[in-house]
């Protein structure tokens, strides 16, 4: 249990938030990144790092870390949210993304990971859940989508949540959740970890009452 946990009332468990972003400028970065972290692997390998839970899915679902577990330098530790972990660092990738370092400015909640979750054509995330992740008990994951097409079905309780380019989105993922990108270009996330606290309560009700 977080030792900032916040208690709070049942949320839905999907809620746009009220930022729009720019995806242009988004996509921006994110080839920013991707060529940085080329750079930085040598130009000997892939940006993306395979997800470690290989038996979550089929096809290619992979993450380039830009915050994560203070110290951290091992593949999976960098992409890894870590539930027990308490001291959190920027990594060096986020300094060629100035948009998205804009975006994370925008929340004044306590930021834990920050990650670009891409999910290939023609793969998909098995139904599963993330227990911990639930802003009721002190844990949230924000979404924002950075390239996205429309056969992206990502599936929360059963119902569909359409996500557009430049939006935000809360999560509930201690709910079962499951994604498949059916389209025919890649799903990028900007996948935030941060702490429930009692500003992000707040935005959250104050969302959820004029969804």
């Amino acid at each position: 249990m977080l030792a900032t946990q916040v208690h709070s009332a049942a949320l839905a468990d999907r809620i746009r938030l009220p930022f729009v972003f720019d995806p242009v400028a988004l996509a921006d970065d994110l080839d920013r990144v991707v060529a940085a972290a080329a750079i930085q692997t040598g130009g000997n390998a892939t940006a993306w790092i395979d997800h470690f839970v290989p038996q979550n899915y089929d096809g290619s679902w992979s993450v380039i870390p830009l915050r994560g577990v203070a110290g951290a330098t091992h593949p999976v530790r960098m992409i890894y949210a870590d539930p027990t972990a308490t001291a959190f660092a920027d990594g060096p990738l986020l300094a060629h993304a100035p948009h998205i370092r804009a975006v994370l400015e925008r929340f004044a909640c306590p930021l834990q990971t920050v990650r670009l979750m891409r999910l290939t054509p023609g793969s998909q995330i098995k139904p599963h859940r993330d227990h911990d992740l639930a802003a009721e008990t002190g844990a949230a994951r924000i979404h924002v989508p950075i390239t996205t097409n429309p056969q992206v079905e990502f599936m929360l309780n059963d119902i569909r949540v359409t996500m557009a380019a430049g939006s935000a989105w809360y999560l509930r993922l201690a709910d079962p959740h499951a994604v498949a990108n059916r389209g025919p270009c890649d799903r990028v996330h900007l996948v935030i970890d941060c702490i429930a606290d009692a500003w992000l309560l707040d935005l959250l009700r104050a969302s959820d009452e004029t969804a």
